[in-house]
This record gives structure tokens, C-alpha cells and sequence, in this order.
């Protein structure tokens, strides 16, 4: 057994993810109908930011624990490291339940399919794994662990309004400036969603992004009532916000799940490894360790070794 290596960078992996066309995508061969498989050698993918990082760390450290041999690649592009899934280039990647299966069935479906993920976490990891199988993928079991989107007001504009929830935002009848994406005013989680299942009323959308800096400080000082951020965002306390609950689950399923290659990495035997972390690891864990990668500097290696050994997973 040897530790997973550090991530690899993304420049350094053109020529790997040059032969992913090669492999048995859906377009090119149909549906893949391979045994699930055991490799000893497995790479570990990462989409390239913080959370994706510590849960690519995680993932390769229980592996390499159960005596598999890890590398641990970097790829900041969907449409790049989900064809090298399905070839084998990469064998297992952290996903977000809901968001994953809108992906596969845009891409099975074209861009203007009816969405598939939704706030139900059951229906959306049936849809996943529908449109997972054919490509030669498995989808393992979802743990407490959510990334979704989250609405936050300072901790002062929540005490004084008495607002715990969004539908005490909504009832309360105050008019709210938000900071998020400009494309929060047509997408259905954000403006239109607000509205409509809060009853917010929502005065304008001020584009400074989804949990920007400058988004927050915009709550912060005055300028915004409120920012449209995520539920592992651990930067919250430094800005003195606080999140108000979607207590009506506007927002999808987007727990986080492994998905492998099922013909290298399909068996039980990495099932129950990184199955794991499904009975440790939650939403503010996550958002402690993004913490200390982000504002404390620390390598997600030794963040992803430290959570793991404090959990007597290692």
C-alpha cells in the first residue's frame, strides 16, 4: 500500500485525456454491459476546486487503506473527466446527486431535456443511475454530506426579523435585495423559485456572483439583504451571516456521491471502502475542512489524513 500521491496538474494530463474517444462511450459503442470489476490500480479524479480535492483525498486514502494502489488526477472540466470515467482514464470521482444526473441526461437527452434531478434524493439517485448504467458507471449510495445551494442574511437582520427558515423571510413581508448570479433571475432555485414557493419578495438581483466575496460584503455592509451561496460555504462567521433553512427544500439533492467505473472499480470491495465516510462525514464537516484548505492554507492531503484519523477511519 503506498499514500495517493499528490494531485496531478491539469496541463500534464493532455495527452491521457487525448484517448478518452477511445473509450466505450454510449455514442460510440452502446450500452456497456461489463462485469463489475476489481482493479488494484485506481485513479482517484477531482474536478479541481477545494470541496472536490478533500473528497478526492478522502476517497484515495480509504482505498489505499484497503490495498489499493491510488493516483489522484485533476481535471477542472465535466465534459473532460466524465468521458475519461467511462474509459477507465479515471475510475472513481466525487459527485453531487442532483446536478450529476441533470449532466448525463443533457448529455443523453440534449441541453433542453426536462430536468431529472429534483429536491427528492430518492428519485433523483434512481434517475442517476438509469442514465449511469449504459455508460458503464455505477452510482454508490449517498451519505449526509449535501452541497446545495443556500440562502444567507446577516445574523443581526435575522434576529431582529426573528427568521430562521426562508418561509420566515417570506411571511415576514420585507422586500429583499440579492446578491447572487445573474442568472438567478430565470433560474428556478433562485429568484423565480423565492418568489414563488416563499412568497420573498425579492426587489432585484445585484450580479456579484454565487457566494463571492464581494456578494457577502455586499450583506454585510447593507447594500443586499441577502446571498445566494452554498450550504458547505465556511466562510459565513467572517461576515457575520447566517443561513436561513429551506424549510420547503426548493433546492435539488445534490448529496455528495462516489461514482466508478464499474468494469475497474465496481465491486464491493471499494463499495465498502469508501462506504465509510457515509456514516461520518456531514455537511458541516465538509464545510470545516473546506475551511481549513481555504483561510487556514492547509494541503487537502493532510486535511482529508487528519478528518479521517480523528473518525478511526485509518
Amino acid at each position: 500500500m503506498r499514500r495517493p500521491r499528490p494531485l496531478l496538474a491539469l496541463t500534464a494530463l493532455v495527452a491521457l485525456l487525448a484517448g478518452c474517444t477511445t473509450g466505450p462511450s454510449l455514442e460510440n459503442q452502446g450500452e456497456v454491459t461489463a462485469p463489475p470489476g476489481d482493479s488494484h490500480r485506481l485513479t482517484v479524479g477531482s474536478a479541481g476546486f477545494t470541496e472536490s480535492d478533500l473528497l478526492a483525498q478522502l476517497y484515495a486514502q480509504l482505498l489505499t487503506k484497503q490495498g489499493y494502489a491510488t493516483t489522484l488526477l485533476s481535471v477542472a472540466n465535466r465534459e473532460l473527466y466524465e468521458p475519461a470515467l467511462e474509459s477507465g482514464q479515471i475510475d472513481v470521482v466525487p459527485e453531487y446527486a442532483a446536478t450529476f444526473a441533470d449532466w448525463l441526461n443533457a448529455k443523453a437527452n440534449g441541453a433542453d431535456a426536462e430536468p431529472v434531478g429534483s429536491p427528492d434524493l430518492d428519485a433523483t439517485m434512481k434517475a442517476l443511475r438509469a442514465l449511469a448504467a449504459p455508460r458503464g458507471l455505477s452510482v454508490l449510495d449517498p451519505g449526509k454530506a449535501v452541497d446545495q445551494n443556500a440562502f444567507a442574511v446577516t445574523a443581526a437582520f435575522a434576529e431582529e426579523h426573528d427568521l430562521k427558515t426562508l418561509s420566515d423571510l417570506g411571511r415576514s413581508g420585507l422586500p429583499v435585495r440579492l446578491a447572487a448570479g445573474d442568472e438567478c433571475v430565470q433560474r428556478p432555485y433562485c429568484k423565480p423559485g423565492l418568489e414563488k414557493t416563499y412568497g420573498i419578495d425579492i426587489t432585484g438581483v445585484d450580479p456579484k456572483g454565487v457566494g463571492t466575496t464581494q456578494a457577502k460584503q455586499a450583506v454585510q455592509n447593507g447594500q443586499d439583504q441577502m446571498v445566494l451561496t452554498t450550504t458547505t460555504d465556511a466562510t459565513l462567521d467572517e461576515f457575520g451571516l447566517v443561513l436561513l433553512k429551506d424549510d420547503k427544500k426548493l433546492q435539488n439533492a445534490d448529496y455528495i456521491v462516489p461514482v466508478v467505473n464499474r468494469s475497474r472499480a465496481g465491486s464491493d470491495r471499494v463499495a465498502k471502502a469508501l462506504g465509510k465516510l457515509n456514516d461520518v462525514l456531514t455537511t458541516a464537516d465538509l464545510a470545516s475542512m473546506n475551511q481549513q484548505v481555504d483561510s487556514w492554507r492547509r494541503l487537502p492531503e493532510d486535511v482529508a489524513e487528519a478528518y479521517l484519523k480523528e473518525k478511526g477511519l485509518l
